[in-house]
C-alpha cells in the first residue's frame, strides 16, 4: 500500500540519494509536493524543501486517479464560449471529454499575429485595440508573471494542473506548490490546448468580437458578431476577461444585473534580480540549485482600513505595457520561464473598495480609466505617448519627482519621469509610503537607491461582478453563463479554468441529467 511521507532535505541534497538510504526497500516514489523555505537565510541557515512524497515497496503500486468520461450525444445546438482565456478554452475542454463540440469566438488574432501587434505597440506607441495584451487566445495570462497560483480548494485543481502538463508545461507543474512554468510556457500550452480542440471538432473562430448577445423571452438564443453575422446557441458561456469593459456595458443595456467589485491599484515596483536573490537567500544567492528569488508581501492599516500588498511578482521579470485602450497606459509583469532579465518586478496595489467609489456600477471602470488616462496624458505631454511613467523609490516616498533620472528598465516601451502623485489618487499613495515602508522591515534593503516604480497597475482583477446563481452559474438571463475573470468570479489562470469546467458541468448537468461531481 503506497505510503504518503514528509520531510525537509537541504536545498543541495540530492532527493534521490535521501529516499536510497532513508528507505532501502523503496520501489519508486512520486513527488506531491515541494516547496522552498528560505526563511532563515539571512541568518546564515540553509534554505531547505519542504517534501511531501508518495513511496511503495515491492508488490505495490499507485493508486490512479484517471476518470473515464461517458460519451454524450450532441446538444441540439452547440454552446458558444465567447473568449478563449483560461476559462473559455478548459470549458470547451470539458465539453468536448463528454464528445460534444462547441464554438469558441474570440475576438483577438491568432498568436502569431498578436505577438507581432503587441511588439508594434511597444516600439511605435500604436494599439491595436482588438489585438493585444488583453485579447487573443490564452487570454492577458500569456504576459503575465507565469505562475499557476491557486486557493481554491476544488477537486479540479489537480485535474488542471495535469492538463496543463499534458499540453506541455513542465511535469513538476503537478507538485510544485504555485508553479512558476514561465509565460514562454504558458502560450506553447494555451497554442497547444487550442489545436487540439480544433483538432477533435471545436471551432475557434479568431477576429469575432461579440457585439450583441441575442435574447428572446428572458433567455438567449445566440450573439451577433462584429455587428453583421449572427450565431445561434441556447447555451452562452461568457469567458470575455475583465477588460472586455465594451461587454460589461452591453449588459447593463439589455439588462443583466451587476454589481461592484473591489479591487486594487497602485504600482510595479522593480529592483535588481541579483539584488532580491541576496536579500531573500543571502549568501547563498547565486547557487544553481536556487531558482530565482521571489517575494510576497502584504500590510494592514488597522487606521484606514485598508490592505496593500504585493501582486504578480515576476522573478527575473519584464514590465509590460499591456492596456487596450489607445488612451490609457496600464502596466503589468511578465516572467519566462528561465527569470533572465537582470530585474525582478511586483505590483504594489491598494485595495480599493465599492463603498469608496459612486453608485454606479461602473465607478470603478472609472475610476481605473482616470488613472490610465492620465497616465496616457503625461506620457504624451513629457515624452511620445507609449513610455511608462516611472520614479526612483525614494523619490517616491519623498513625495518628489527627480531632477536627474537616468535609471534603465526592463519594459521594451521606454520610460519617463514622474511624480505618481499627481497620476494616482491621494490615498492609494498614502497606503503605498505606509506599506513600503514596513514591506523594508520585512525584506531589509527592500527600500533601495536601485528600486524604481513604474505604473500605473491598473488591472489586478475585475471592478464588476456580473451576477448568477451560485449553483447554476447562470445568470438572470436563461442560457447565459458568465465566468471567470471577467465576471468577477475568478482570479488567475487556474481559479479561471476552474470556472469554466464548473460552468460546462453545470449545462451538462441542465442538458443530460448528467450527476456533478
Amino acid at each position: 500500500m503506497a505510503k504518503i511521507i514528509k520531510f525537509d532535505l537541504h536545498f543541495n541534497k540530492s532527493l534521490n540519494d535521501y529516499l536510497a538510504k532513508e528507505y532501502p526497500r523503496l520501489k519508486a516514489f512520486r513527488i506531491l509536493s515541494r516547496n522552498l523555505d528560505a526563511r532563515g537565510a539571512q541568518r546564515g541557515n540553509p534554505p531547505s524543501y519542504n517534501y511531501q512524497i508518495e513511496v511503495i515497496e515491492q508488490g505495490e503500486t499507485f493508486p490512479t486517479d484517471e476518470k473515464a468520461f461517458p460519451h454524450l450525444s450532441p446538444l441540439p445546438e452547440k454552446p458558444i464560449i465567447v473568449g478563449s482565456g483560461p476559462a473559455g478554452l478548459f470549458c470547451a475542454l470539458r465539453f468536448l471529454e463528454y464528445g460534444i463540440t462547441s464554438v469558441l469566438i474570440e475576438r483577438g488574432d491568432p498568436l502569431h499575429e498578436r505577438i507581432k501587434s503587441i511588439a508594434h505597440y511597444w516600439k511605435s506607441g500604436q494599439m491595436n485595440p482588438e489585438s493585444n495584451i488583453c485579447f487573443g487566445i490564452g487570454g492577458a495570462g500569456l504576459y503575465s508573471d507565469g505562475k499557476l497560483t491557486s486557493r481554491s480548494k476544488s477537486p479540479y485543481v489537480d485535474y488542471v494542473m495535469k492538463k496543463f502538463v499534458e499540453f506541455g508545461a513542465p511535469s513538476e507543474t503537478r507538485w510544485i506548490k504555485n508553479p512558476h512554468i514561465g509565460s514562454n510556457n504558458v502560450r506553447k500550452m494555451m497554442v497547444k490546448l487550442g489545436q487540439y480542440l480544433q483538432e477533435k471538432g471545436c471551432e475557434i473562430h479568431y477576429n469575432h468580437k461579440m457585439t450583441k448577445l441575442l435574447i428572446e423571452k428572458g433567455a438567449v438564443s445566440g450573439v451577433e458578431i462584429n455587428y453583421q453575422k449572427k450565431l445561434y446557441s441556447s447555451n452562452i458561456i461568457l469567458a470575455t476577461g475583465h477588460s472586455a469593459r465594451d461587454v460589461y456595458a452591453h449588459l447593463l443595456e439589455v439588462g443583466i444585473p451587476m454589481q461592484k467589485k473591489d479591487f486594487a491599484v497602485g504600482i510595479r515596483i522593480e529592483h535588481p534580480r541579483k539584488f532580491i536573490d541576496q536579500i531573500q537567500y543571502g549568501k547563498f544567492a547565486g547557487h544553481p540549485n536556487l531558482k530565482t528569488a521571489s517575494y510576497r508581501l502584504s500590510y494592514h492599516d488597522d487606521k484606514s482600513n485598508r490592505g496593500t500588498f504585493s501582486f504578480c511578482m515576476c522573478p527575473g521579470g519584464l514590465i509590460l505595457s499591456s492596456g487596450n485602450e489607445p488612451e490609457g497606459i496600464v502596466t503589468n509583469g511578465m516572467s519566462n520561464a528561465k527569470c533572465m532579465s537582470p530585474w525582478s518586478n511586483a505590483a504594489l496595489v491598494v485595495s480599493v473598495k465599492g463603498a469608496d467609489l459612486a453608485e454606479d456600477v461602473f465607478s470603478g471602470i472609472k475610476f481605473q480609466q482616470d488613472i490610465e488616462r492620465t497616465a496616457f496624458r503625461y506620457s504624451r505631454e513629457f515624452a511620445t505617448g507609449k513610455e511608462i511613467p516611472a520614479q526612483t523609490l525614494k523619490d517616491f516616498l519623498d513625495g518628489k519627482k527627480g531632477n536627474h533620472f537616468n535609471h534603465k528598465s526592463s519594459t521594451p516601451s521606454g520610460i519617463f519621469s514622474c511624480d505618481f502623485s499627481q497620476i494616482l489618487p491621494e490615498f492609494v499613495c498614502t497606503e503605498l509610503r505606509k506599506a513600503i515602508l514596513k514591506f523594508n522591515q520585512q525584506m531589509k534593503n527592500f527600500i533601495s537607491s536601485e528600486a524604481m516604480v513604474l505604473g500605473p497597475e491598473t488591472r489586478t482583477s475585475a471592478s464588476v461582478q456580473i451576477l448568477r446563481d451560485r449553483q447554476s452559474l447562470e445568470s438572470t438571463i436563461k442560457g447565459l453563463y458568465p465566468v471567470g475573470e471577467g465576471a468577477g468570479w475568478a482570479g488567475g489562470i487556474v481559479s479561471s479554468a476552474i470556472d469554466g469546467i464548473n460552468a460546462a458541468m453545470s449545462i451538462l448537468k441542465k442538458e443530460k441529467q448528467l450527476e456533478l461531481i
